[in-house]
């Protein structure tokens, strides 16, 4: 009996309670002459529980109160650090609103006064010095203190989840009152590097990197894939070019019975679960020996921030109607304060699939059909839609999915777009006619897919990372390696992914990093 295309489907192997106020303040301004203070801009990320700054819904309210809500690659979570005239440390910070300022509520200086959006005056309500609190593991961290009152700006009640609004309190050194400034690198605010100056790197990353998952966290980039085996491993380096180098370290190993070994599609995702922030890892496995239609995906929780563990087993994420064939491939996406779980199946083809999350280890509802695999270039060697992967930008949401057999060099990645609605309706979707990321055989890249995306260590960039292979003849096993490059933004609010670069091309390394 003839094999069927989606059977070739072979990857074959080859924080902390508060520390009093007598803790010392590390001002930015190194000792000596003081260097003048430059601007720049950057997401505020909470050293205790790993949100960042928001601008609520991005909107131009005066008076609205700002939250710490999951950080994203949306624009309400940047914000511009403008230098105060005469002064080494001290910054006006400025919203997603023009002309819009991070203020203290009626320049108070009582405890739990609000920190809001409000049209920039100038004042000392809207005046932050950033001294450096040192703490161990990371980079730019620093107190936000308001020079009116003096105090630090702190998530209300120092508690640890998103939509929580942020108000000024005692300065301390405990991580929830500490925040993190990837844009501010060095420990004092850095222009643009020169081009004699810059880092750069060469792909790949990671010579036998199928299905890359790389982010980056607290000062270091962190990448996964397949391994086609029954442990989970992951490699981690404070440059992106030195994730080529870096050691594979095993973080977990499977042990259950239905999910025992043949590991494909590791991600893991920093979510609110019962006990704060923690790193929920979601991986496929199945029987062994080999089985295809026993693979299904699994979820497992660390024991706290750290994004190579410890972890521990959660749950098999299995449909609660309808886990009667193979999952495969699964991602996360949050949309209108709900979360959902993306996958593909098979149902004669391969489409990718969409179902609601109770929380991250638990459905809840059974899959809905999210797109179809049509166009001549999504069915080369078989029809699949897979590896989706959600893109938020400019208020709006993407999906951006893997299209046509893996083992062929027409392996590629196509669209689609929220339209508004139930994100569970197809119809709330509209794929694009036209591919967005391909071969390109005068680079020598084939099969380019399965990708990922993560901001530069300042957060000003959007990154891609994905696989592709060297063969012209495709690759759907172990010989597939980890890239990365950086990715534009078009005028209609599209991602532009270009072409996808050769191996050993020198590129700039992500905005951010420090000088070689």
């Amino acid at each position: 009996m003839r094999t069927k295309p989606w059977a070739r489907r072979l990857r074959t192997a080859g924080l902390a309670g508060v520390v009093g106020l007598g803790a010392v303040l590390v001002p930015i301004a190194l000792a000596g002459t003081a260097a003048a203070a430059t601007a720049f801009t950057s997401i505020v990320v909470n050293q205790g529980n790993g949100n960042c700054a928001d601008v609520p819904g991005g909107a131009a309210t005066n008076g609205l109160q700002l939250i710490q809500w999951s950080c994203n690659a949306r624009t309400n979570q940047s914000f511009t650090f403008t230098p105060v005239a005469g002064t080494t440390d001290t910054y006006t910070i400025g919203t997603v609103t023009p002309g819009g300022c991070m203020d203290i509520s009626g320049g108070g200086t009582a405890d739990n006064a609000q920190v809001i959006q409000w049209t920039c005056h100038g004042g000392t309500n809207q005046r932050f010095r950033l001294p450096a609190v040192p703490i161990g593991g990371a980079t730019n961290t620093v107190n936000l203190v308001s020079v009116a009152s003096g105090k630090c700006v702190a998530p209300a009640g120092d508690a640890t989840g998103s939509n929580t609004g942020l108000v000024q309190l005692p300065c301390s050194t405990a991580p929830g009152r500490v925040w993190r400034l990837p844009g501010l690198a060095g420990g004092t605010p850095s222009p643009t590097p020169t081009s004699s100056t810059a880092r750069t790197f060469t792909n790949p990353l990671k010579a036998q990197g199928p299905d890359p998952w790389l982010t980056y966290y607290n000062g270091f980039y962190y990448l996964a894939t397949t391994t086609w085996n029954n442990t989970i491993t992951m490699r981690r380096s404070a440059t992106l070019g030195a994730l080529a180098t870096a050691a594979d370290q095993s973080i977990f190993t499977l042990t259950r019975p239905n999910g025992a070994g043949t590991m494909w599609a590791p991600e893991f995702h920093l979510l609110d679960g019962p006990n704060g922030k923690r790193w929920y890892l979601y991986y496929v496995a199945g029987r062994e020996p080999y089985d295809l239609g026993t693979q299904r995906i699994h979820v497992l929780e660390s024991a706290g921030t750290d994004p190579m563990g410890p972890y521990g087993f959660k749950a098999d994420l299995l449909d609660p109607a309808a886990d009667n064939t193979w999952e495969l491939d699964p991602s996360v996406m949050q949309l209108n304060g709900k979360l959902y779980l993306l996958g593909t199946y098979y149902n004669g083809s391969q489409p990718n699939f969409i179902r609601e999350l109770s929380n991250p280890w638990t459905a809840a509802g059974t899959r809905h059909l999210l797109s179809t695999p049509g166009y001549s270039w999504e069915t080369v060697g078989g029809g699949v839609n897979e590896g989706a992967e959600v893109l938020q930008h400019g208020g709006r949401t993407f999906i951006v999915f893997s299209a046509s057999h893996c083992s062929t060099p027409d392996y590629k990645l196509g669209i689609l777009t929220y339209n508004g609605g139930d994100p569970l309706n197809s119809s709330s979707w509209v794929k694009s006619s036209t591919p967005v990321f391909q071969r390109d055989n005068a680079a020598g890249v084939y099969g380019p897919g399965h990708n990922g995306f993560f901001k530069s260590p300042d957060g000003t960039e959007d990154w891609i990372v994905y696989h592709a292979t060297t063969n012209p003849g495709g690759n759907c096993d172990l010989n597939r390696s980890t890239r990365a490059q950086k990715f534009t933004w078009n005028a209609d609010g599209t991602p532009n992914f270009g072409t996808p670069a050769g191996l050993g091309v020198t590129l700039a390394a992500p905005a951010g990093e420090p000088a070689p």
